[in-house]
């Protein structure tokens, strides 16, 4: 089931971060990408950078960049942890970032080192009244 508000969609089954990151908690590990309404913002994305498996981040920590053809974004981590795998299709298809947000445009698999900092995270309904906000 997905939330639809306005033209924008939030997946209940994620937490979100302000910076528009969203995690979902797939047994020991957290899944990363950015929402739907970070995407629909950055328009049309034709490159993605992300991290090196292995790589230790703190929560906040800019992990990785987006760019679209209207702008670049740093991307941060919603939790802690080292990152234990990349979606390497987004290298040949950064596109996927736009056309499924939560599904196959997820950006990296982090194992957390402090999983409770992901209930620090917001609900769908919280960020959809978030961004309604902006």
């Amino acid at each position: 089931m997905k939330l639809k508000g306005d033209d924008m969609t939030y997946d209940p089954k994620v937490k979100y971060q302000k910076s528009h990151e969203w995690a979902r908690k797939e047994g020991n590990l957290f899944v990363v990408g950015i929402s739907d309404y970070a995407q629909d913002s950055l328009g049309d994305v034709v490159f993605v950078e992300l991290p090196e498996v292995g790589k230790t981040l703190q929560k906040g920590d800019v992990f990785g960049v987006v760019e679209s053809v209207k702008a670049a974004s740093d991307v941060y981590a919603p939790v802690s942890g080292t990152v234990v795998e990349v979606n390497s299709k987004l290298k040949e298809d950064p596109s996927l970032v736009n056309t499924d947000p939560f599904g196959r445009g997820w950006f990296v698999k982090i194992e957390a080192s402090a999983p409770e900092e992901y209930e620090e995270l917001l609900s769908a309904g919280e960020y959809e009244a978030f961004v309604k906000g902006l």
